[in-house]
């Protein structure tokens, strides 16, 4: 009898362990961590300026998540907030899966600091077929951190756009000069015609006439973006700089902006042109086609462009640097927001993006069909574009935008000179410089 329970015993254990040790075999290889979740259960978060995602890429993005099941969950802020937002979410380790920034090395480091906040994109196909200008703008230390997806020619080139039967009406030619100029806002108020809609409230618009001009400043002072790079020469001691400044705060005091200026909004900008109450604006190569879109009785054709005259500048203000899409580094949905980003450059996407948006007249991809007008082919093929912007040329600047436009309202307040303007624009340089550990900067 205890031979029989011993052999039960033993039977027993024998059991025992042969599932023990199928317990303790190693389990299957779990899914590659860097791989793409299953469909239906990601939703990637991107945050952006107002005025970055065009309605185009909205329905790009439903398609792709009909595609992957991968939702895109965008988040707008207002202009005037959006960096202010973007730097706090940075710093306390919270930005969204994407987030938007405006390109441009200094931009890069300074505003984002991308070599710690962004994914390295330089693997990327879509890398091969992106503009080298671009791509630089996206650039730093030679790797690649953004992908911009913009039109940076009819949507980057801020331009004065005029009404031509206003024009025509009242005899009036396209300047040439400055003071012609001035001649034409002071000709147009005289029959109670707003000479040019500027709209100071979103805080930024009001600062593009300043470094636009930037290569007219270089074609006064050859090298001089290089200069301020390193640290040879500040902007207030640069009199065409004063001059330009001084011009600005001339044209406010002289009505030419309207009535409104300071409480009037970029968004009404193609209502106001549309209308004939104001003759002119600065605003893009492709905004009469835009105020087509929204106005079908008011045609592109009514429409013509000129360079923004401070300075006596006549040169296209060439722009690389544009609204791009970053990968955050703390993000646990890396691979899907690659996903996004090779969804969105590929070829075809790339050119339903184009064709549906009105404001865009090409983008930054080799291999798309563009579709200038014959007023923009008119404007490239008179005002050559001799070298870059200044918010692109210059380092520090384009970081402190929206400051700039705080010390330019207090320009046209009265409660700062242009001097004054350009002073605080250098000190601010400095600070970042040295925070930057520029060694151009250093004492």
């Amino acid at each position: 009898m205890k031979k029989v329970v011993y052999l039960l015993s033993l039977l027993v254990l024998s059991a025992l362990l042969l599932a023990g040790c199928a317990v303790a075999q190693p389990a299957a290889p779990a899914a590659d961590a860097g791989a793409p979740s299953a469909a239906g259960d990601v939703t990637l978060t991107y945050m952006a300026s107002q005025g970055w995602i065009k309605d185009a890429e909205l329905e790009l993005a439903k398609k792709f998540e009909a595609e992957t099941g991968i939702h895109v969950d965008y988040q707008i802020i207002p202009a005037d907030q959006y960096f202010s937002v973007l730097k706090t979410k940075l710093n306390s380790g919270e930005a969204t899966d994407i987030f938007g920034g405006q390109s441009g090395k200094t931009d890069l480091q300074v505003q984002y600091d991308v070599e710690k906040n962004a994914v390295d994109l330089s693997g990327e196909e879509w890398v091969s077929r992106h503009d080298p200008l671009s791509l630089e703008m996206v650039s730093l230390n030679g790797k690649v951190y953004g992908a911009e997806i913009w039109d940076t020619i009819a949507s980057n080139y801020f331009i004065v756009v005029y009404n031509k039967d206003i024009f025509a009406q009242q005899g009036l030619s396209v300047p040439t000069t400055y003071a012609e100029f001035k001649d034409v806002c002071l000709a147009l108020r005289a029959p109670g015609i707003s000479p040019l809609y500027e709209p100071v409230a979103d805080g930024w618009h009001h600062v593009l006439w300043f470094p636009m001009v930037g290569p007219r400043f270089e074609e006064l002072n050859p090298g001089l973006a290089e200069q301020l790079n390193k640290n040879e020469v500040a902007f207030a001691d640069v009199p065409v700089m004063v001059e330009a400044m001084t011009q600005l705060k001339e044209l406010y005091d002289l009505g030419c902006f309207g009535d409104n200026a300071l409480s009037d909004a970029f968004s009404d900008a193609n209502a106001k042109l549309a209308s004939g109450e104001f003759a002119m604006a600065v605003t893009t190569l492709t905004t009469p086609v835009s105020v087509e879109a929204d106005y079908p009785d008011t045609p592109a054709q009514t429409f013509g462009f000129f360079p923004m005259p401070l300075a006596d500048n006549m040169l296209a203000p060439a722009h690389p640097a544009g609204p791009s899409k970053f990968i955050y580094s703390g993000s646990p949905h890396i691979e899907e927001a690659r996903q996004y980003l090779t969804f969105l450059t590929t070829p075809e996407n790339l050119q339903y993006l184009l064709d549906n948006t009105p404001d865009f007249a090409a983008l930054n991809f080799s291999g798309l069909q563009a579709k200038w007008t014959p007023e923009q082919q008119e404007f490239l093929d008179a005002y050559p574009a001799k070298s870059i912007v200044y918010q692109d040329a210059v380092n520090y600047l384009n970081p402190q935008w929206m400051d700039i436009g705080k010390d330019m309202v207090a320009m046209f307040t009265g409660a700062m000179t242009p001097e004054d303007v350009l002073k605080s624009i250098d000190q601010r340089r400095a600070d970042m410089a040295k925070t930057a550990n520029d060694p151009a900067w250093a004492e």
